[in-house]
């Protein structure tokens, strides 16, 4: 499972790095059809908006991953080691079931409503489910992620110093 929990982490940051290359393409190409060529293209805006839909989401399916998402923890930093561990295991279940209901879910849910009522993209043409398809496969991630980092099976470093392949 851990091999499995490394690949992912691999691909996501492979395909994080390919949207963003893609978003950056993009939105030169809009500034420099604007600006240069006196004619905007139709599609560039909402593909941007799109990719940074699947960036953000994968970023933080990543993110979680890595334990490297977002923490507040002047507050925990006052909690002896037990109470400590005890906070974060809570903190994880919290996070799977969020995941699980709203993410995969309602995700789920989501794309199956925009599929089935054939809502497509005005510029670009493609179906709506397929672009809120990444609200489920975050989801998925997420529930992933955290469930083998509460057995103990995840990423034991926090932050993105962590290597993988070591």
């Amino acid at each position: 499972m851990r091999k499995l929990y490394d690949r992912l982490l691999v691909w996501l940051e492979y395909a994080l790095v390919v949207i963003f290359a893609l978003m950056v393409v993009d939105v030169l190409w809009q500034v420099f059809s604007r600006y240069v060529i006196g004619q905007s293209s139709s599609f560039t805006e909402e593909f941007a908006r799109f990719a940074l839909i699947w960036l953000t989401l994968l970023g933080a399916a990543y993110l979680n991953g890595r334990r490297a998402h977002l923490t507040m923890d002047f507050l925990t930093r006052k909690l002896s080691p037990e109470d400590l561990k005890k906070r974060k295991k809570a903190i994880a279940w919290f996070m799977f079931f969020f995941a699980l209901i709203v993410m995969v879910i309602g995700g789920g849910n989501l794309v199956y409503t925009t599929l089935r009522l054939g809502q497509v993209s005005p510029a670009i043409g493609v179906p709506l489910g397929i672009v809120y398809a990444v609200v489920p496969i975050s989801g998925l991630l997420v529930c992933f992620f955290t469930g083998m980092q509460t057995q103990g099976h995840g990423s034991t470093q926090t932050g993105l110093s962590h290597n993988p392949s070591a």
